[in-house]
């Protein structure tokens, strides 16, 4: 379910991957995660390194964690509507098939994404 790719810091691929997976609904509200040492080692990082990505979802109200209870997806954690998941595997398949890598495709959103006022 999660990997790392090399690109980027593993704390920050970990929590990407996680919010993704809350963002698509493949993971829901009170689905649980590994634990941070069994996770650590599948992923062959420290501990400390799953750890501080599952703090940084917990500060985004992503996740909850408790002591005995393990850390999952969190109840106020929403899906993205499934037109714009639609749109993003559009983008993704066009990326791929066109030769513009997700840093380049992320940073053509950052660019046309209207402003809040």
């Amino acid at each position: 379910m999660i990997s790392l790719s090399g690109n980027g810091a593993p704390t920050d691929q970990i929590r990407d991957q996680i919010r993704g997976l809350i963002a698509s609904g493949r993971l829901a509200a009170h689905d649980r995660l590994p634990s941070v040492r069994q996770l650590a080692r599948d992923l062959g990082v420290a501990p400390g390194t799953v750890a501080k990505a599952y703090r940084a979802l917990e500060a985004e109200n992503l996740l909850v964690a408790r002591t005995g209870g393990g850390t999952r997806v969190s109840e106020s954690a929403a899906a993205i509507p499934r037109s714009v998941l639609d749109a993003a595997r559009e983008l993704a398949r066009a990326g791929t098939a066109t030769g513009v890598d997700i840093d380049a495709a992320v940073r053509v959103l950052r660019a046309i994404w209207p402003a809040r006022e």
